[in-house]
């Protein structure tokens, strides 16, 4: 049986308060990672989980929507561990904004998540890589996309899909560009998966809209994801680089 030691490694996890996040944390630290866990209005969920590790894990409060306040997360985490080993980029936003909204509201809308949901991502992403050049050990980037990258979503969700698509493309370009350096990227592409986020969709379209279309039996849950992303920021799949993998209950196969 493969046991997953990461015993020495210092990993960055965005939106680390709630949802994926918050599960995927007690997870990494389970398997001996101390974490730097990123967290904007639930900073005090974050510190609590992070107390409970003792393991010199951090949290740190950052508005993802403001490129300045993005680019300051990577160096105060650099300023509070020695290196950074792996990046997960799981925070994001989900925005209702149908076709009916006013121009303005679309556009405002369509902005905001683009920044959070992609920017961001980006932004994180060449401070890892800047980071990662500098040791020989290079290291790992894990970016949470959705089955809407591929897929499509419905239309109060365009923005949305759009965001989560750009992340794919951005990961690949990353998997070509810097593997001779040790740099790994790879996707994740969840489906529903039953968050506080995905609430919103479930008050508007309902439970059984989402899971009508899943082969499984039950809703995908933060706890479905969590293991494969512990074993790739293991760094043992490094010849998966640039992959995606589905993790939706068979509801996208591609």
């Amino acid at each position: 049986m493969m046991n997953i030691d990461l015993t020495g490694k210092t990993i960055l996890v965005t939106g680390a308060g709630r949802g994926i996040g918050l599960t995927l944390a007690t997870y990494l630290a389970k398997a001996g990672a101390k974490l730097i866990l990123h967290a904007n209005n639930n900073l005090k969920k974050a510190q609590e989980l992070v107390d409970t590790f003792n393991n010199g894990s951090i949290a740190l409060q950052a508005n993802l929507d403001k490129s300045e306040e993005t680019i300051a997360l990577f160096q105060n985490a650099l300023d509070k561990v020695e290196k950074i080993d792996v990046i997960v980029n799981n925070a994001g936003i989900s925005i209702t904004s149908p076709i009916k909204s006013t121009d303005e509201e679309w556009v405002e809308h369509w902005d905001k998540t683009m920044r959070v949901n992609l920017q961001a991502t980006g932004i994180l992403c060449k401070k890892a890589i800047q980071h990662f050049k500098q040791n020989e050990e290079g290291g790992i980037i894990i970016n949470i996309s959705s089955r809407a990258a591929f897929r499509g979503d419905t239309e109060d969700y365009m923005a949305y899909a759009a965001s989560k698509g750009g992340m794919v493309a951005l990961t690949r370009s990353i998997a070509r560009a810097f593997g001779k350096e040790n740099i790994t990227a790879f996707t994740i592409a969840p489906g529903f998966t039953r968050t506080d986020m995905a609430q919103e969709f479930i008050d508007i379209y309902g439970e059984d809209y989402a899971a009508k279309d899943i082969a499984l039996d039950k809703l995908t849950e933060p706890e479905d994801l969590a293991p494969t992303i512990v074993f790739l920021a293991s760094g043992l799949a490094k010849h998966a680089t640039g992959s995606t993998i589905d993790i939706n209950a068979g509801s996208y196969v591609h």
